[in-house]
């Protein structure tokens, strides 16, 4: 069997944005290929529903209206080269300094 890379375009504690959709977000936690149920993989629109293999990426995600978790496909996502911070409550849980566009993970012995 062949060894696919998948290797995560994105990094934990970077700014992203949705490529389609009004939204930005701090990654959190990376999957290597999907790992959500199959429910909610088939409530995507078939004709923008992303491949199961490649990395998915957890955010700390904020749009105008509110602040949420989100779960992306890496193809549906870009760099935020907005420069501002993201206001989502439970970035300070796992993050500490924002700089450049990247959250610092927080260290353990804070």
């Amino acid at each position: 069997m062949t060894e696919i890379n998948r290797e995560a375009k994105f990094g934990i504690g970077q700014v992203v944005k949705h490529r389609f959709f009004a939204f930005r977000g701090v990654i959190f936690d990376v999957d290597p290929t999907f790992d959500n149920t199959e429910e909610w993989w088939l409530s995507i629109p078939e004709s923008v529903r992303p491949s199961k293999d490649q990395p998915y990426y957890h955010l700390f995600a904020e749009n105008e209206e509110t602040e949420y978790i989100a779960y992306v496909s890496e193809q549906n996502l870009l760099e935020d080269d907005s420069g501002e911070p993201v206001r989502h409550p439970q970035i300070f849980e796992l993050f500490d300094e924002y700089e450049d566009g990247v959250y610092r993970v927080r260290s353990i012995l804070n």
